[in-house]
């Protein structure tokens, strides 16, 4: 099942239980989904990695605005977001963190067959691709530099 038909069936879940934040959250991205379907030049359907852009994109803006509002001391609008966003944040698989991601950035080293620091846009390339969705750009970038520089 494609996260758009999960998400669809928790869009009816929610409308029979009422709950209002969890609805809120999954019509946002349900709109998203449209938007991106109806642009002019999109894609007739969404694959499975443009879903979960998608939806990353929306838990990033959730704790993006959720961030700003900590900083004007609105903490019931920081909440609201935040909570959305751990709603959204159960569409995405788990995250890499630690030892993990540094295992799977040294096979990807291994296989380009990079060894110095000037590779890492080769390196950032594949493993954008085949982390995507599993590792946040910032991270992945980070431990990349450190692996090719030791």
């Amino acid at each position: 099942m494609s996260i758009t038909e999960t998400i669809n069936n928790d869009l009816r879940k929610a409308m029979k239980a009422r709950d209002k934040e969890r609805l809120e959250a999954l019509r946002s991205v349900k709109t998203a989904f449209t938007v991106q379907l109806t642009e002019k030049g999109g894609a007739k359907s969404l694959t499975e990695a443009d879903e979960l852009k998608i939806v990353q994109k929306q838990v990033k803006q959730r704790k993006d605005a959720a961030e700003i509002y900590l900083k004007q001391n609105r903490t019931d609008l920081a909440e609201k977001e935040l909570a959305e966003a751990k709603i959204l944040e159960q569409y995405l698989p788990e995250m890499l963190t630690g030892e993990k991601l540094d295992e799977a950035l040294k096979s990807i080293i291994e296989d380009i067959g990079a060894s110095n620091p000037s590779d890492m846009g080769r390196v950032m390339g594949a493993a954008n691709k085949i982390l995507a969705g599993k590792a946040e750009g910032r991270e992945i970038a980070a431990r990349v530099k450190a692996i090719l520089n030791s």
